[in-house]
C-alpha cells in the first residue's frame, strides 16, 4: 500500500470514528500533497508525487510544527503547543522509524565509502546518496554537519 492509500484509509477511519483533530491533520496532509501535485503539473513534470516526495512533505510538516511548538511554549500558549504536538504525532504515524545516532553514523560511513568521497567537495554526492536511501528516516539538517566532519 503506497503512502497516498495509507493516508486515504486513515482519513476514512477518522471520519467514521468522528475524530475531529485527527481528521483535520489528515486533511492538511492531503492538501499539502495535492499542492505539490499542482506545482509539478505547472512545471510540466509528472502529474503526481511519489512516496519519497510524500515522505519529504511529511518531514517538512513535522519540522514546521516543532518550530511552532517552541514558539508557542516561549509565548506561554501551552494549549496551542499541545495541539501542534498532537498533529506531529498523527503525521509521524506515516513516517518511517527515525534512525539512532549510531545508525546515522554507520549510514554516513557507508555513503562515504559507496561514493568514494574523499574531501568536502564530495559532500553533495554523499548527501544525495543518503537522501536517496534514508528519506524520512533522518533529519538532514543535523546530518549535514556530521557528513562534513567525516569528510574533513
Amino acid at each position: 500500500m503506497d503512502m497516498r492509500e495509507r493516508i486515504g484509509a486513515a482519513l476514512k477511519d477518522a471520519m467514521k470514528s468522528k475524530d475531529a483533530a485527527r481528521l483535520s491533520t489528515l486533511r492538511l496532509i492531503n492538501a499539502a500533497i495535492k499542492d505539490k501535485d499542482i506545482a509539478l503539473r505547472g512545471e510540466g513534470g509528472d502529474a503526481t508525487v511519489g512516496d519519497a516526495e510524500v515522505l519529504g512533505i511529511l518531514g517538512r510538516m513535522v519540522k514546521q510544527r516543532q518550530e511552532s511548538v517552541r514558539a508557542y511554549e516561549e509565548g506561554g500558549r501551552l494549549e496551542l503547543a499541545e495541539k501542534e504536538q498532537a498533529e506531529i504525532r498523527v503525521i509521524e504515524e506515516f513516517l518511517p522509524r527515525q534512525l539512532s545516532d549510531e545508525e546515522i553514523r554507520a549510514a554516513i560511513a557507508a555513503a562515504v565509502a559507496g561514493t568514494g568521497a574523499t574531501s568536502i567537495r564530495d559532500m553533495g554526492r554523499v548527501m544525495a546518496a543518503l537522501k536517496a536511501k534514508y528519506t524520512g528516516q533522518m533529519d538532514f539538517g543535523l546530518v549535514g554537519p556530521m557528513v562534513k566532519d567525516s569528510l574533513d
